[in-house]
């Protein structure tokens, strides 16, 4: 097969165009997981009974490759993808993997269609790692058959224009997730209910769903990203604040980032210019009658989501109750804690930063 012809970056619309090749792996309950195999990109061939299909037993994750100025290609905390892929794969009893063989085997596949990186500011190889079961036959079983393959996706800015802060529609008709149920882990099963509800959020004049959780309407996600909330309390202390990991919430890499960004500053093992120098960081429950009754006391700071994708979403409204909860943006569309947060993470993204949380694909 000759290779694909490269899009012009500026063209790029996220998850549209895939480079030349991908990564197989198969798994037999009999055999274990086979050989790696990197081939051209293609379509994968699949009984109607495969129970994939059926009973979704499918996940993925999502993670990005950057090429920095000095050409060095470098992917992002890719051991946190691993670890949650598999524990993803344990909740549908999926098999399990070495996640150290298989960053190897994306790293090959990687250089090999290294020219699909974008050499652009902000753009970057996205990458979709993916395990479905494969076995054709009909009954709600562990598979025993399965497949893991990788594709990978050039991709531009999420916002190629600068921040646009987004409004929230405060979801209560639907939720995303319960406690014991999967939201919790990185399953196809846990997307797909959820575009009825955001378009329901867009007939009403917002971009996404802030999903809230119980009589109370505690805070859990936006959209499919993570939330932190930045509030002031009554002593003028500034509080980061995201929900907890209580078996709702998805673990994100990004997450993990931002909290650890911001408790180096705190304690002084970094210090991130822009941030205030006091700043409490809270894995802590949040409602919206604590953002209600902050933004009405003029402590409401800021409201944003992160996730691989946009890394850092800022939000400007709330819809809640027939009402729209303002909060407050920066004139370049992001707060004052999200900021200087997102101007560390993307410059060790990129390399500008150096940091033992990139991996090296290519020098």
């Amino acid at each position: 097969m000759s290779p694909k012809e490269l899009p012009p970056s500026k063209s790029l619309i996220f998850g549209r165009t895939f480079s030349d090749h991908m990564l197989r792996i198969r798994w037999t309950e009999a055999t274990g997981w086979e050989a790696p195999s990197i081939e051209p990109f293609g379509t994968i061939n699949l009984s109607p009974s495969a129970t994939v299909l059926h009973y979704a037993q499918s996940l993925f994750e999502g993670m990005k490759a950057y090429r920095h100025e000095d050409g060095t290609v470098t992917m992002f905390r890719p051991d946190m993808n691993m670890k949650r892929m598999n524990i993803s794969a344990q909740r549908l009893a999926l098999p399990a993997f070495d996640g150290n063989a298989l960053l190897e085997c994306i790293k090959e596949l990687i250089s090999l269609d290294r020219q699909w990186i974008p050499k652009e500011p902000g753009h970057s190889l996205y990458i979709r790692p993916t395990l479905i079961g494969t076995n054709g036959t009909l009954g709600v079983a562990p598979p025993s058959e399965a497949l893991l393959f990788v594709i990978t996706s050039p991709v531009g800015p999420y916002y190629p224009h600068g921040f646009k802060p987004v409004p929230l529609h405060g979801t209560t008709e639907y939720i995303r997730a319960a406690p014991g149920g999967t939201g919790a882990y990185k399953l196809a099963a846990n997307y797909a209910p959820g575009v009825v509800a955001q378009k329901s959020a867009a007939k009403q004049g917002y971009a996404q769903n802030l999903w809230l959780h119980g009589p109370e309407h505690w805070l859990t996600e936006v959209g499919t990203m993570n939330l932190f909330a930045v509030i002031k309390d009554k002593d003028g202390i500034t509080e980061l604040i995201t929900p907890p990991l209580d078996g709702m919430i998805l673990p994100g890499v990004t997450r993990d980032s931002v909290l650890a960004l911001a408790r180096n500053h705190v304690s002084g093992v970094k210090r991130l210019g822009g941030l205030p120098d006091v700043i409490k960081v809270s894995e802590r429950p949040i409602n919206m009658g604590e953002i209600i009754q902050s933004s009405k006391e003029g402590r409401l700071i800021e409201l944003f989501g992160t996730g691989t994708a946009a890394v850092v979403t800022p939000v400007d409204r709330i819809g809640y109750n027939g009402g729209d909860v303002v909060i407050p943006t920066g004139k370049d569309g992001m707060g004052p804690v999200s900021k200087p947060l997102w101007t560390e993470l993307v410059g060790i993204q990129t390399g500008n930063i150096k940091s033992n949380w990139n991996y090296v694909v290519a020098q």
